[in-house]
Order: structure tokens, then sequence, then C-alpha cells
């Protein structure tokens, strides 16, 4: 069952510098110096749309009359839940669940697909109508897919083994000389090699299952993943580990998650209008608060 958190609304206040999602509609790139909010973020993106224009009869789906939702294998906790994104459970698979709902599909007309991560961002043509896995808005990733609304904001964290001396770094600066590791291509990486800038090149991980194996095994000192999954790794999968800090906030690695369609997608309008109505009345920010755990108490890594 998930660790229910006791306010989460920071997550989605006005106050965090939104540096890494677009104002700009879905499917334009956004520019390297882009600061909003996220509030105005999910004013300026499309919000207009008729999202019953996208419906089962609409011939807008890669498969007619089937909406197509894609995840990565496995569907990591606290985002999905029992490996399950069909579930409507954990915060991702809440969010599939309630976007389809918006776009009013049943679950006989909802099919949901394994694609790998890295594939789901490569340009070109999708068997999948969105995907959902964490995936970060960022301008170079605009040049290859389109990207929903933001449906949540997230720091990164370090993890490490208790025995491990990098357990006790209290600020970034002096993980800089251990040995660190991230899934490749994330947004983690990216704030290892800009914000961290180790003396030692960073390991990479084709997904977060062989990093906490390296991590295990001492092949790493430290894993830098989003603090809701380091919070999950740490309660329930290694329990020997603990959360050495967060990244501070707002920052350049702040990340804003949102859905992936394919480039110029005609699905994308409606995606995004549907994203915007569950920030509007409260429902975003209401499975948050069930599935997430708090991250006030992870220390900040200045």
């Amino acid at each position: 069952m998930p660790r229910r958190c006791a306010a989460v609304t920071a997550i989605f206040a006005s106050s965090i510098l939104l540096g890494s999602c677009s104002s700009e509609p879905a499917g334009t790139t956004a520019g390297a110096d882009t600061t909003t909010t996220i509030t105005e973020a999910f004013t300026k993106l499309p919000s207009t749309a008729a999202i019953g224009t996208c419906g089962p009869l609409s011939g807008t789906t890669a498969r007619d009359g089937v909406l197509t939702v894609a995840t990565d294998s496995p569907a990591y906790e606290p985002w999905f839940h029992d490996n399950d994104p069909s579930n409507g459970q954990g915060f991702e698979g809440a969010v599939a669940r309630a976007v389809i709902e918006k776009l009013g599909y049943n679950s006989d007309q909802v099919t949901f697909t394994s694609v790998g991560w890295g594939d789901a961002l490569k340009p070109g043509s999708k068997d999948f109508d969105f995907a959902l896995d964490q995936f970060t808005i960022s301008g170079d990733r605009r040049d290859a897919v389109d990207f929903s609304s933001p449906y949540y904001a997230v720091a990164q964290s370090v993890i490490a083994l208790q025995s491990n001396s990098a357990s006790q770094a209290t600020d970034l600066a002096s993980l800089a000389t251990y040995r660190l590791g991230a899934q490749a291509g994330s947004t983690s990486l990216l704030a290892i090699t800009d914000t961290i800038t180790p003396k030692t090149p960073p390991r990479t991980y084709a997904n977060n299952t062989d990093a906490k194996a390296a991590l295990v095994a001492g092949e790493i000192d430290a894993l830098v993943v989003d603090i809701p999954t380091g919070f999950h790794i740490t309660e329930t999968e290694l329990p020997q580990s603990v959360i050495v800090g967060q990244f501070p906030r707002p920052n350049a690695v702040t990340e804003f998650f949102g859905l992936v369609l394919e480039k110029n997608s005609p699905l994308t309008a409606c995606v995004s209008a549907a994203v915007d109505s569950l920030y509007a009345d409260g429902t975003l920010e209401a499975m948050a608060t069930e599935w997430i755990t708090d991250t006030a108490d992870a220390p900040i890594l200045d």
C-alpha cells in the first residue's frame, strides 16, 4: 500500500519555477532560458481544446476506436502498483486512468503496451497514443516528440547504502569524489554531470533495476533517482539504504513530468486539456497525496 503524505501542495504550488517545460503549445520547442511557474504552464498550454473531439469515433488514435497507452516494463512503484499499469493504481496509473476517462474511452476501448523508456522518446511514428513513465519535459526532447501539460513536479535525490560513507554527505560538492550512477539518458544522469560534476564519470544503466543491483554490489557508491522513487527504494526495496538528500528546489534540474505523444499528434491538445482539467479540479493533487511519499523530511543537499 502507498505511504500517504501529509502535504504535497508544494508539488503544484505556483512558487515552483518551471525551467524545463515550455509555456508554448505542446509540439513546439522550449527555449533553454524558459522560466515560468507551473500555474502559468497549465494556463498557457493548450487548455481550450474540446476534449470530446478525441473520443473513440474521432479517428485520432493509432488504432481506430482504441486508445493505446504505453509504459516501460517493469512499471515501478510508486508510479504504478503491482507492475500493472492498467489497474489505475500508483500515481501515474491513476493519472492514466483519469486521462482515459476524460477522453471518453471505456476499459474495452483501451489497451496497454510495453515500450522502452528511451524508445518512447525517439523521433518517428509511434504505435501508441500516449506514454507515461516519468518523462521530463525538456526543449531538446520536444524536437522528437510532443508533451502534454505537466502533471507533476519533482526533484532529484541521492541514495546510498548505510554502510557507505557517501550516506554521510551533507552537500552536493562532497559527493563529487564518489562513484555515482543513474539510468542512461535520464535527467538523474544530467543532475550528476551538470550539478555534481563528479571527478569520476558516472556509470549508466539501462533501468533502475540494474542501477539498484550495482549499488548493492558496490559498483557505485550512490544512485541518483527522482525523490519519490528514492523513497520507495529505501523504504521497501533496499532497507539497508538511505536517502542522503534531495537537490534544492527550484534549480536547473527540477523536473516536470508530461505525457509523451508522437510529434504533431492530433491527440496532443486533447490530452493536455484533460491534464489541465485534472489540475484545475484538484484531482492531480489528491492522487499525489494518496500515492507519493511526502518529501519534506528529506534533507536538502546545498
